[in-house]
């Protein structure tokens, strides 16, 4: 995340944001070569709609309007987020994620519109993602990814829904840290995460199960309530969050 130009590890305020100087960026570490447990069969996707706040520091930042459905055989996860930091250019994200009945990507799309237009076609092949970036002002810029697997999770700048079916990806049967392939598009940077259960709490009038995403930088918080929907997201480190209405 990038907040006064100053820049983060892995989405220190969720990345809120790819080109305003408030704005955040998601940037994962370095592709992990160790033996990476595969992701389970995604059967527990479910068809979601809704609207994420985004707040920084406690402050209102933006919202994503998002939406997680069968699509044919396939599944969808699209999102439109706008950010409007205090100080700086709004942006505009969206975000359109095609996967199969098993949760692996299939193609993603994403745009932003702000102070510079950039946005880039991906396709997923087995374990290999091929990306093709548009920038303004520059000519189109292709580049490949080779992963440990074809269970391939997406957690993009800005696209929190994303969080929403990396939530789904959890395999509850077998419990304990589960490790994922995982690549940003934005900043082209793949690399691993891995996701925790700390079990179920109570917050408010009502019960939410935590699950703690990790890597070597930053730890982010998902809350999600009996039906696995996820209702909030937390970073404590950069006191940025992202909230269901």
């Amino acid at each position: 995340m990038k907040i006064a130009k100053k820049k983060y590890r892995w989405g220190v305020a969720l990345s809120l944001g790819v080109v305003a100087a408030a704005a955040c960026s998601l940037s994962i570490f370095a592709v992990a070569n160790s033996s990476l447990r595969p992701a389970p069969a995604a059967t527990s996707l479910a068809a979601d709609k809704g609207r994420f706040r985004i707040l920084a520091n406690g402050q209102p930042l933006g919202t994503e309007e998002f939406e997680i459905r069968p699509n044919g055989d396939h599944w969808l996860a699209q999102g439109t987020t706008d950010v409007k930091p205090a100080q700086g250019a709004a942006t505009r994200v969206n975000s359109r994620l095609t996967l199969q009945p098993d949760g692996a990507p299939l193609s993603y799309y994403w745009s932003t519109e702000g102070a510079k237009k950039a946005s880039a076609d991906i396709s997923f092949q087995g374990n290999v993602a091929t990306i093709v970036l548009r920038v303004e002002g520059a000519k189109p810029f292709t580049q490949q990814f080779t992963f440990n697997s074809p269970q391939i999770v997406v957690l993009d700048n800005n696209a929190y829904n994303q969080y929403a079916v990396l939530a789904r990806l959890y395999d509850r049967a077998k419990m304990g840290t589960q490790t994922f392939s995982v690549l940003v598009p934005q900043e082209l940077t793949p690399g691993s995460v891995t996701v925790d259960s700390l079990g179920e709490i109570t917050a408010g009038n009502g019960k939410f199960e935590e699950l703690r995403v990790r890597t070597a930088d930053l730890e982010v918080d998902l809350y999600l309530d009996s039906s696995h929907r996820l209702m909030r997201l937390v970073a404590p480190a950069s006191n940025a969050e992202v909230v269901r209405e």
